[in-house]
Parts: structure tokens; sequence; C-alpha cells
């Protein structure tokens, strides 16, 4: 039987296919904005070609298809989302307007974003609880009726209902719920206190219309995938990625479609958890791990700890402070507009930039030939001599020097500097952003740089990231040989996983055992009721872990510090504090031991472990092959162009190694060998990298 994995991104869709041998074939395709199957069907055709078989063929031994997308993510950002009203406490329509009162410059006079739902569909529900859950004001039907026929007359395709401490007693909201049902039973509704019931209004109201908004968009999409899947053979089971690094089934993805925000690059942590536990003396528990991902829209930078990734409740959609949060759990990768596609540009002082805007997938870079004209990151790539013109992605696509050198020719001109130097800048600009973001995202969580290992991911990956490393001084690179599809082969490895929280306010001066323990069992029941209704023999184990939310009292955010159980003892107490004192010190420098700790919330993490495909290794009675493929001439400082030996990967023999300057071609990948860097085949068949500045 085998597993697919598809990763539909801004530019390109990656789709790998695993068979029970540990046999693993991958594919990139241009993705398709009309219909996202056709982009998976081109990329299954591509692997069935190489495997002797048709599309249908893979298809209908699939026991399983896994499928992450950005499709909602856009949907946000480009304000493509279904027409949305909101319902909130009388008094409270601006929620969505003044967010949580922060900007990204405090000097800087700014106008407000524009609120996720104008105000002329905003609608105020006369009602109010207070925060230990005792009616304050009873509901009034009338109102909500009221509110349910002005935003039919007013064409909305979906309501999110945000009532205020409804996570304190949610008969409110529920009622709403019920009238919602009576009286617009074809209209989509997410209630705030089911989908994400955490403290602070606009975080809650945030996630809540943003899941509203996307229900009908998501449910139609998952619906035509199903159909097409289905048409063509595929009667296994299907799971959509989610932004927790795991998997849900495609009905519990259309009732909450907000977590399928950041689906895609969820998975590529999953990934390289996987890949160093192959590679790396220890495992990935004996590292911190950066993991860089390079798109053609974007580069995504995500961490992982001692073998833990890393997760984050700030998720913004649009700029921090001005755009819109989830408000929802997620793995923590962080986007910067340094892509393949990344355009360059002149900007009004006359300063090379590059970013955030990108040429995407259509028109693409303008070697694509599809009618791009800007001058792009891939373009600088081609101009460099980096690139295989007449085998870029297996042939699939020709890439027009000429065009590149076109796309260059104005800025060249406006700089007076020579198209190599213009491709040079353009790189080197591309790798300072990448480099500073990730310095930012490890210092910030308490880790030194220098320390890391960087696994790097992406179709793109492999042309900067030695220039990033040496920069970053970290100890090495891997970079696996499914580098071109990291996110689809790490859903591969993805579990179903699901999370459930509670809140309940507790101090540990006066732990309120009672409390605590009531709540735990509330989101133990949830998880062990998810888990059972599974499909049977679906998991081969199940585990619920458990943490709480909790702060150094009057802070105004939470750190995450797991629990030892679901029942809780007052000895317990004491390791949390202590857990809690440890992650505040790594993450800010500061311990206070003495300061009493809130509690606010408890969470039970439900996994259900799938049977994953096994992954072989090198076969060792291959006639390896060290001579290179040819010479090309490259530029590595933009001004002088040297003769470059290029390597194709598949047939270097485990433990060799190669000196830069040097190019490894991979099937949908190229590694860049700067001069003085060092690369080595691993027994996997992936490959470790090392820069003159690495870290002792």
């Amino acid at each position: 039987m085998l597993t697919i994995s598809v990763d539909t991104g801004g530019t390109f869709t990656d789709v790998a296919v695993a068979d029970e041998s540990g046999q693993l074939q991958i594919a990139k395709a241009l993705t398709s904005r009309d219909r996202a199957y056709d982009a998976i069907a081109e990329a299954l055709d591509a692997i069935a070609r190489r495997m002797s078989t048709s599309r249908g063929a893979l298809l209908e031994q699939a026991a399983r298809f896994n499928y992450g997308t950005t499709r909602s993510t856009n949907a946000v950002v480009e304000g493509k989302a279904s027409r949305t009203a909101f319902f909130t406490t009388k008094g409270f329509p601006d929620v969505l307007l003044l967010r949580e009162g922060g900007k990204p410059d405090p000097f800087r006079q700014i106008p407000y974003g524009q609120p996720y739902v104008p105000r002329h569909l905003t609608f105020e529900i006369d009602e109010r609880m207070d925060a230990e859950g005792t009616v304050f004001r009873p509901l009034d039907e009338a109102s909500v009726i009221t509110a349910i026929r002005s935003a039919q007359e007013q064409e909305v395709e979906a309501v999110g209902v945000c009532l205020l401490w409804s996570i304190a007693n949610s008969a409110h909201e529920l009622r709403v719920g019920q009238l919602m049902e009576e009286h617009a039973p074809d209209l989509a509704f997410t209630l705030s206190h089911q989908l994400n019931p955490v403290v602070r209004e606009y975080r809650r109201a945030s996630a809540t219309v943003i899941d509203a908004s996307l229900k009908p968009l998501m449910q139609q999409f998952i619906r035509g995938l199903e159909q097409d899947l289905r048409g063509e053979g595929f009667m296994g089971n299907l799971f959509i990625s989610t932004s927790y690094g795991g998997s849900w089934s495609p009905q519990d993805v259309a009732e909450r479609p907000v977590y399928s925000i950041g689906s895609g690059p969820s998975m590529a942590p999953v990934s390289a958890v996987h890949e160093a536990n192959r590679d790396l003396e220890g495992g990935a528990a004996e590292f911190d791990l950066l993991v860089a991902d390079t798109g053609g829209t974007t580069f995504d930078i995500g961490i992982v700890r001692s073998g833990q990734i890393e997760f984050t409740n700030e998720t913004w959609l649009g700029g921090r402070w001005i755009g819109n949060i989830t408000g929802t759990r997620a793995v923590d990768v962080k986007s910067i507009g340094a892509g393949g596609g990344s355009i360059a540009w002149i900007d009004s002082g006359g300063l090379l930039k590059v970013g955030p805007q990108s040429a995407g997938s259509s028109p693409g870079p303008a070697c694509y030939g599809r009618g791009g004209s800007l001058p792009t990151v891939t373009d600088a790539a081609l101009l460099l001599g980096y690139l295989d013109s007449s085998n870029f992605m297996e042939g699939s696509l020709h890439l027009d020097r000429d065009a590149a050198e076109r796309a260059f020719a104005p800025l060249s001109e406006a700089l007076g500097m020579t198209l190599l130097q213009m491709a040079h800048a353009t790189l080197t600009i591309a790798c300072d952003n990448i480099a500073a973001s990730s310095r930012e995202a490890t210092v910030a969580r308490g880790i030194d740089p220098r320390e890391v290992v960087i696994v790097a991911g992406g179709g793109g990956s492999g042309m900067s990231i030695g220039r990033i490393a040496e920069e970053l001084g970290t100890r090495g690179v891997l970079i696996p040989q499914t580098a071109g599809a990291m996110s689809a082969c790490g859903a591969l490895f993805a579990d179903v996983i699901h999370e459930f929280t509670c809140v309940a306010y507790v101090e540990t001066a006066a732990f309120d055992s009672r409390a605590a323990n009531a709540a735990l069992a509330q989101v133990s029941e949830s998880a062990d009721r998810f888990l059972s209704g599974l499909s049977p023999g679906l998991a081969i184990e199940t585990e619920v872990q458990f943490a709480a939310e909790a702060r150094y009292r009057q802070q105004a955010w939470e750190l995450t510090v797991p629990l030892p159980d679901a029942a809780l003892s007052d000895g317990d107490v004491a390791l949390i504090e202590e857990t809690f004192h440890d992650t505040h010190e790594r993450m800010f420098g500061v311990r206070e031991p003495n300061q009493t700790l809130e509690i606010l919330s408890w969470t039970a993490r439900a996994t259900a472990r799938l049977r994953h495909p096994s992954r072989s290794v090198p076969d060792a009675e291959r006639q390896p092959v060290l001579e290179p493929l040819r010479v090309q001439d490259s530029s590595f400082d933009g001004v002088h162009l040297v003769p470059v030996p290029v390597y194709w990967g598949p047939s270097m023999p485990v433990g060799h190694s190669l000196l830069g300057p040097a190019i490894v071609h991979e099937p949908t990948t190229t590694i860049v060998l700067y001069p003085g860097h060092t690369i080595t085949v691993m027994p996997s068949g992936n490959y470790y990298m090392e820069t003159p500045h690495e870290h002792a």
C-alpha cells in the first residue's frame, strides 16, 4: 500500500509517494490557482511515469492521502473569504477594530487596520455575563433574531458569535446558536467558546470570525477535493494537515477551518525531526534545530528545541497588531518574503530591496517564460550560474536566461551595475534578510544561533543556505534528499493531533486543586472522546499530554508548562513552579523564584499515532559515480566567473565529501557549495554541510 502526501504552496505543489518498503518518490508542479487538483495530478503523473504505472493506479493503491494547503491562508490575506457578520455583546462593537491596542512602532502614528468584519456587518446582542459566569444581563432573544434577519438582508454567508465571558458560562452563546439554526439554517456560524476557549476576547473574536468566514469556502473546497480523489479510484483515508503539526479528518477541518491556516508550513518541522533522528548522533533530542523551508513565495523559519517542536499563539495574518490574529495554538513558523519568486526592486531612496512581493506561480519568475517580467531571486540564481536551465524540475520547465537578463536590465541600468553584480546583490540581500530573521527567531527563544543545526528544506534552500549558515555561524546544515518537498514529506510522518482547552484561574500560592483537577478532568474527557471516535484500527497507539498556561502575577502573557498527569496533587505544584521558572529564565534571562504563578487555562493534547512508512537507505551495491556531470561557469562574488563542477546527487556514494566550489543537483533542488564549504553524503542519503565558520 502507498501513502501520498501533498503540500500546495503559493508557487509550487509538492507531492510525495511512499510505499511500505520505504521507497520514496517526490515531484513538483506549478500550483494551479483555479483548481488545486490539476497541479496534484501533474505531479502524480510525473511520479507514475517514473514508477512505470498510472496516476489512477497510484491512487487506487493509496491507503492514506495527506493534504496541506495555503488556500485558507490566502483567502484571509487576500480578502477572498466569505462575507461574514459578527455578533458581539452590546457595548463591544469595536473589539475587532481596536484589537489589543498595540502597534508595530510606538513612535509612529498610523491608522488602525481595517477590522476583519466591517462595522455595518457587526451586530450587538443585548446580554452580559460577568467573569465568574454569572448572568449580569439576560439574553434578549429578540435582539438576536433582529441581528439574524439583518445579516440575512445584507447577504452574509457566515456568522461569528463571540459574547463576553462565554468561556465562563456558554449558555447565551449556545442559545444564539440554536436561534441561528431555527431562523437561518443555511448560514454557517461559529461559537467562540467551542472554537477557541481562551481568555482575551479579541483573540477569541478574531479566531471566531476568521473560522466562520472560511467555512463556506473550505467546505466547498474539501468536497471538491474528495470528489476528484474518489473519482480517480482513491478509496483510502483522506487527512488534511493542520496548524498543530498533525492531521485531521476532512469533517473536522470543515467544522474548524481556522486550524488549516499555516497547515503546510507546520509540516516542515515534523519532517526536520524525522530527518535529524536519522542522521544526527543522538537524534533530534540532542540538538536545537532551525528549520528553514524556502518556497517560491516565502522563506519559513521554525524551531525545534531538544526534539520538541515550538508552538505559538501569535499567528498574525497581515502584520502584527495591524493585521488579524488567528488566536489559536499553532506550530511556530515565521514567514518572510524571501522565496525564489521574491521580486528585486529599487525604493524611493534608490536602495535595492528584495521582497516581500512575489511573482508566485503565475506569472512566476521571468526565466519561467510564463509572462513574468520582473526580476526575482530565481532569475538571479540563474544568472549566477547556479541552476540548470535545461533540466530544472527534472526537465519539466526550461529556464530562459535571456528573459532573466531582460528582467534585471532596468535595475542594472538604474544602479550602474553589471547584470552579474545585480544578480549577486539580489541574492546577498535575500540571504541577509533571512539570516537576520533566523537570528531573531532563535535569540527570541533563548537559543544561541551558533549552537543550532539548520535543517534546510524547500526547492530553493540549497542555493543560499550555505551563505546563511556562514553568516549565523551555525554548527552545520542538514539537507535532506527530500528537501524540495519537505512539508509534503513531513505529512507522511504526521499523526492525528487535537487539543482541548478549559479556562480555570488558579494561583500557586493558594493552589485550588479541586478547580485545577476539574478543568483537567474536562479536557481529559474531551480528549478521550475524540480518540475513541476515530476509525477502529486507524491508530497504532494513542497518547494524551497535559499542559497549563501560566505567568508571574500581573504579567501580560503566559508560557506553556507541561504537567505530569491529569490529576494534580499539592506536591505537583512545586514541580510546575520550577518548570515555569526554568522556562522563563531560558526565554527572558530572569527568574523570580518567590513570585506567585497565575494559571489561566489547562490543555489536553490528544495524539493518535498512525502507521508511518519506513524510509529506505541508499543501495550499498549501487555503482557510485564520482565524476562531475559537467563543468559550468558560476560566480560567487558578482564579478568573476569560475569553472565549477556539477554533480548528480543520487549517484554520489555514502560517506563521500565535496569541497566547494561545487554544485549538486537533486531531482527537486539544487545545492550550491560555496568556496570553502564542505558537504558529506550521510548514510541516509541526506547531505551534511559545514561552513568555514562552523561553531565548535
